[in-house]
């Protein structure tokens, strides 16, 4: 074999070689898999979580839809807080339920945006539809996480629970509007769940 030869089939293995690293690359950006899992949320691949909202009531069901709206819009969180500059994640919960035809109301202003962690729980409470920290959660119930967690005060929505690990999706969060997952079991600095119907 002469080295014109050789230096022919390295190029073409090297070519060959290059387009599958892009394939492979693409379809990690574009699809999760039991490798993108683990890196870090700002190196996650943006998908939306699979959710069958078949068998989901049709107001969970439509939180559900909202969702998978804003996470492919995945606005500034002046969108949610209508304009202030502030935490938003519970900006988002609000807005997420609006849309869903499930509005809040504030106490304090009488308005369908309450924005913040501490008193969305209270809201939840007064309405009786706080449920603990061991509760299993279900497609739609919010996550109302405290101060002391990983996540500091915050809140989310459930999209599934599948062998012990919680699927959420929120604002405010790595990545503006993403899905991040957490051991149901670990309940530390979860305050409980939010059920929004009743």
């Amino acid at each position: 074999m002469g080295l014109r030869r050789v230096g022919l089939v390295a190029a073409a293995t090297l070519a060959t070689l290059v387009v599958l690293a892009g394939g492979v690359i693409w379809w990690s950006t574009t699809h999760e898999t039991p490798l993108s899992r683990h890196l870090p949320t700002e190196l996650k691949p943006r998908v939306f979580p699979v959710v069958d909202t078949a068998a989901l009531p049709s107001e969970r069901a439509r939180i559900i839809e909202s969702l998978r709206r804003e996470f492919a819009e995945n606005r500034p969180g002046t969108y949610y807080s209508e304009g202030v500059e502030e935490p938003w994640c519970a900006d988002f919960v609000s807005t997420v339920l609006r849309d869903s035809g499930l509005p809040l109301h504030n106490p304090n202003s009488g308005t369908w945006r309450i924005p913040g962690v501490s008193t969305l729980t209270e809201y939840f409470q007064r309405e009786g539809r706080l449920r603990p920290a061991d509760y299993t959660p279900v497609p739609g119930d919010v996550v109302l996480y405290a101060p002391e967690h990983r996540m500091r005060q915050h809140t989310n929505f459930v999209v599934g629970v599948d062998d012990g690990v919680v699927t959420t999706v929120g604002g405010n969060q790595p990545g503006g509007v993403s899905a991040l997952t957490f051991e149901h079991a670990d309940t530390k600095g979860i305050v409980g769940y939010g059920v929004p119907v009743r």
